[in-house]
């Protein structure tokens, strides 16, 4: 029989836990198919000395018999003759050391007639009638017992051999990569808990294996999207080359095309540094340093950048919160998130429109509102706004990439906080940050 390999791992480590098979645990005795093998065996071992124990006492009876009928054909023999009753008791149970003498002469009595040991059986009727009995009684008792043990050890290592057939075409399975069967895990004992064991193992591997795909699937679309992304501004910038080429004379065009120029590089900068910022969350590369925060700094900070532009496009950004509040945050991401928020509010929103930014903070964790009145998203565009460069049909003529609610959205949920929003179409929106405290 040719057995499945197993190997030899004292652990089986994930993030998630680990797998541990100790020697104390290798009782085999524990597996039911060889509990009930073994349990066979016992009691197969008490019905053989049993049968043994009968048998001696079935042969002890028949000897008993065929002594009393020779001693009786002896005894009859002789009464016939007219031997006296008292000489032929006395002949019969002689058992002492005064007989010894008469049983060397009747020894010589039976060798003058022809009864010796080397006599064959079948010229002395009594003995031979044992023999042929006591043959017919070892051969019923013995061949079933011969062909019952070899007939459920046959059954028994034909069930374990389909077991290992079956575990080894599964484990095949695993090696080529389809996880849909499983070993058989019905049984109890060392070799059921191995079944176990490698199973885990196949659900990590799968578990790996679905990660890698849906990674490779991913940079595949994160490629894709930067290249697209990278496109228009390159196909700009080849443009305003070519024209301040041809009209170097003219210093207005030249003015003219060198700030659309510094627009498009500056578009390429800020695709390149959110992406590098997303990736490096994403890759775990980032680690926040928490600190105890003022959330009126903090938020102040995020937006002094984007107040100058708020005002020059003729809106308003308003704070409203404690000046006391603080929250136990990387201020720079957070901030970072804050600002992305705001930014992309500008983004979409009218002249006079209001970004509204509030805070508070309960026993459990800090709450940062942003809200905006301006154009709101359409419902069909909520479930995709975290997406990485998606852009609903209604923000194509607005600035932006795409990158900067999902740069919020890993930032947030990098601290172990949560991201939400609400919003109405030509209403507003507002977005929902929270950290624990």
């Amino acid at each position: 029989m040719t057995l499945p390999t197993v190997f030899n791992a004292s652990k089986l480590r994930k993030d998630s836990g680990e797998i541990t098979m100790g020697a104390t645990d290798l009782n085999f005795i524990q597996d039911r198919t060889i509990r009930r093998y073994y349990t066979f065996l016992c009691l197969f071992s008490v019905i053989l000395v049993t049968a043994a124990l009968l048998f001696c006492l079935y042969m002890t009876r028949s000897a008993k018999t065929m002594l009393l009928s020779h001693d009786e054909a002896v005894a009859s023999s002789l009464v016939e003759q007219g031997v006296s009753e008292h000489i032929i008791a006395r002949a019969l149970t002689a058992t002492g050391r005064a007989d010894v003498v008469c049983s060397q002469k009747g020894h010589a009595l039976l060798q003058k007639i022809g009864i010796r040991p080397a006599l064959e059986t079948q010229f002395l009727p009594h003995l031979h009638n044992f023999q042929k009995r006591s043959v017919c009684s070892a051969l019923t008792v013995i061949v079933p017992l011969a062909v019952l043990l070899p007939g459920v050890g046959f059954l028994f290592f034909a069930h374990r051999e389909a077991l290992y057939r079956r575990a080894l075409s599964v484990i095949n399975g695993y090696i080529d990569g389809l996880y849909t069967e499983h070993l058989p895990q019905t049984g109890e004992g060392p070799v059921y808990r191995m079944f176990a064991s490698v199973d885990r193992l196949a659900t990590m591997l799968q578990a790996q294996n679905d990660t890698e795909k849906n990674t490779k699937i991913f940079l595949k679309n994160t490629i894709a999207d930067i290249s697209h992304q990278l496109k228009t501004p390159l196909a700009a910038l080849s443009m305003y080359q070519e024209i301040m080429e041809n009209e170097y004379d003219t210093p207005a065009v030249i003015q003219k095309f060198a700030a659309k120029t510094g627009i498009a590089l500056k578009r390429m900068e800020q695709l390149i540094q959110s992406m590098l910022k997303i990736t490096r969350l994403d890759t775990g590369n980032v680690v926040f340093e928490k600190n105890i925060c003022n959330l009126q700094e903090l938020v102040s900070d995020a937006v002094s950048e984007l107040t100058t532009r708020a005002l020059n496009e003729g809106k308003t950004i308003i704070l409203e919160g404690s000046d006391t509040d603080t929250l136990s945050c990387d201020a720079a991401w957070t901030g970072e998130a804050v600002s992305n928020i705001v930014k992309n509010a500008l983004d979409h929103m009218d002249a006079h429109g209001t970004v509204h930014i509030s805070w508070e903070v309960s026993a459990f964790s800090g709450i940062i509102r942003i809200s905006d009145d301006g154009r709101g998203i359409a419902p069909e565009d909520i479930h995709h706004i975290f997406k990485r460069f998606y852009r609903s049909c209604q923000s194509q003529d607005t600035p932006g990439i795409g990158l900067g609610l999902p740069l919020a959205k890993s930032i947030v949920e990098g601290q172990g906080g949560s991201i939400s929003l609400q919003s109405t179409l030509h209403v507003g929106t507002t977005f929902t940050l929270m950290l624990p405290s």
